[in-house]
């Protein structure tokens, strides 16, 4: 019996390739990203070897365009747009435009049409969401406001993406390509004899249709969908029901409206988003968003010609300078224009400065549209690689650029910003403070409490704690780093500290030399145990109690000087026992281990 079955076969080479490459990479501190790129190069017809079924591999990539773009609407926040809207709107349509023009005039350099140029020009514009926030992350700078003006910054390109996706299949023929044909004929194609702005206007207008669908009945009808499903309380159908809603929207947009999958998509995950169950939402899709990401940036790979880095070698190195030099320094200037600090460009120059996930699907769009030659797209390929292996390069050069540059100037090195979370307090109310690097009000002021708690996290459990504190009239206050937590914390009279414990200054302003006992209620234990060293260098009398998830964390946080840990399954465990039993019979480790000494 034959077994001829290409579908597998690519899934398992792109998938299996894709593991092996992407774990090197994570190895030696590179974002997998460049590892399912080469897994692509490897199984495409441009190297020897096993060769994927191309057209197989490109109807994957479609639906994990389609995950990928539910995903960014999925986490969408327009509240984080607004709170930063001043600079990364502008900023972010001066840096496309910017760097745009210097994509045109590359192409027009290597011969190529003004439509070529635009696209091109457009996908080296956008920086990948996926580096971008890695960087952030590894940095502990999502929650500062350098960290949150990169993020906006990244909303505005994306959305200036998602825009260009939608209307360069429409200016196509206009741009001197040709308008993409479609088997399946939208409901409300367009005529062919309609002008530019006939174009224009009739395809706005039909995303307008889409939108207000969405809106209306979209915001009423999914919502509606995911609640009745999660009290069915079947965990299958309600992963199902998400991922059946990311393509249903996205498949009924590109059929009905004529709009690209990727925008229906988007909007299906920004729709979602507003539910209550949008985090469970995002849990229970992301294995499979994950795997045909993974299979998109693989059949992306399998485009990419090696041989071109020795042909093309000048263009590329043009390429990877617009994207590294050129949109840095548009950055740079534009962050610096509205009087942010120094090291505020300098950190946002260093993030944008590599391309990545829209880069390759405005790519492959401009090519299916016979806009872009093959030979833009494995410029754009090959700057993605390079820009994303040279990033953290770019922000080793930034930090020993910014001393330089800030004597330069004449500014000091700017420490932590000192920065009030929502409006002036009112009589009875207390002040939050945030710790933001950039600014020059020095660090956070220590808070007057002594012979206090300091509870880290006010989560699930940090919340409970926090109350039992409260009603038993103990002074305590709360670091915390989530915006919409800290304004509760404010609103109900709860002195806090913004930002990460693992961080010097944040700690140091909870006074943890005048405190009595440190509560450790973050899940992390790692993190947990930097608080923990922390707070022992500062007051080795301090009672440490932290949370734990097994015995391996208990040992890590005990070994580290915690006096208390307890352990979150044996306690359940003890609770049953205790309910059923009326007392507690559990003959194994306790659940909390405790050294004598004094609360």
């Amino acid at each position: 019996m034959p077994h001829d079955t290409p579908l597998i076969a690519t899934i398992v080479a792109g998938l299996g390739l894709a593991f092996v490459f992407g774990a090197l990479a994570n190895r030696f501190r590179i974002p997998p990203l460049v590892g399912y790129l080469v897994a692509g190069v490897l199984v495409g017809p441009n190297t020897p070897g096993f060769v994927a079924d191309a057209s197989l591999a490109n109807e994957l990539a479609e639906i994990g365009v389609i995950l990928l773009m539910f995903g960014v609407g999925l986490h969408f926040s327009l509240k984080d747009l607004l709170s930063v809207r001043a600079i990364a709107v502008p900023g972010a349509i001066v840096q496309i435009g910017f760097a745009t023009l210097l994509g045109v005039g590359l192409a027009w350099l290597l011969g190529w049409s003004l439509g070529a140029g635009l696209v091109f020009g457009l996908a080296l514009s956008v920086a990948s969401t996926v580096v971008l926030l890695r960087a952030l992350q590894e940095r502990r700078l999502i929650e500062t406001e350098r960290g949150r003006i990169a993020v906006g910054w990244l909303i505005v390109e994306d959305l200036a993406m998602v825009l260009a996706l939608v209307l360069l299949p429409a200016l196509a023929g206009v741009l001197g390509g040709q308008p993409q044909v479609d088997d399946h004929a939208s409901l409300l194609s367009l005529p062919a004899s309609y002008g530019i702005w006939g174009v224009v206007g009739i395809t706005l207008a039909k995303v307008a249709a889409f939108v207000v669908v969405m809106l209306v009945v979209g915001r009423r009808v999914i919502p509606w969908i995911l609640h009745y499903v999660a009290h069915t309380g079947s965990r299958e159908l309600f992963r199902l029901s998400v991922l059946a809603i990311a393509l249903g929207v996205a498949f009924g947009a590109a059929k009905l409206f004529g709009v690209s999958l990727a925008l229906g998509a988007f909007f299906a995950g920004m729709i979602m988003s507003e539910s209550e169950l949008s985090h469970r939402a995002a849990e229970e899709s992301l294995p499979l968003r994950d795997a045909f990401s993974v299979l998109f940036f693989v059949s992306v790979g399998m485009l990419f010609d090696p041989f071109g880095l020795i042909s093309n070698g000048l263009p590329i190195l043009a390429t990877l300078a617009i994207i590294i030099i050129g949109k840095s320094i548009a950055a740079f200037v534009i962050v610096i224009a509205f009087r942010y600090p120094i090291a505020t460009a300098l950190m946002i120059s260093a993030s944008l400065a590599q391309i990545g996930e829209f880069s390759f699907i405005l790519a492959e769009l401009g090519v299916g549209l016979k806009l872009l030659p093959e030979q833009g797209r494995d410029l754009i390929l090959a700057g993605a690689i390079l820009s994303i292996l040279l990033n953290p390069l770019m922000f080793l050069v930034v930090d020993w650029m910014k001393p330089w540059l800030e004597k330069r100037a004449g500014k000091p090195a700017a420490p932590e910003e000192v920065r009030p979370i929502g409006p002036a307090t009112e009589p009875g109310q207390v002040a939050s403070v945030q710790a933001v690097p950039g600014k020059d009000d020095g660090p956070p002021p220590k808070t007057a409490l002594a012979g206090h708690s300091i509870l880290i996290g006010y989560g699930r459990v940090g919340s409970l704690v926090g109350v039992a504190l409260k009603e038993a009239a103990l002074p305590f206050l709360v670091i915390e780093d989530a915006d919409k937590t800290l304004a509760k914390l404010k609103a109900d009279g709860v002195e806090t500290v913004a930002g990460n414990a693992a961080n010097a200054d944040v700690f140091s302003a909870a006074n943890p030399e005048g405190a009595r006992r440190l509560i450790l209620a973050i899940p992390n234990a790692f993190e947990a145990g930097q608080v923990v060293l922390r707070a022992r260098a500062a007051n080795p009398a301090i009672n440490v109690i932290a949370r734990a998830h097994s015995d391996a964390e208990v040992e890590h946080l005990k070994g580290l000087g915690a006096d208390t840990v307890i352990m979150g399954e044996r306690e359940i465990a003890r609770g049953i026992v205790e309910v059923v039993t009326g007392k507690v019979t559990i003959p194994v480790k306790p659940a909390i281990e405790v050294d004598p000494q004094p609360a």
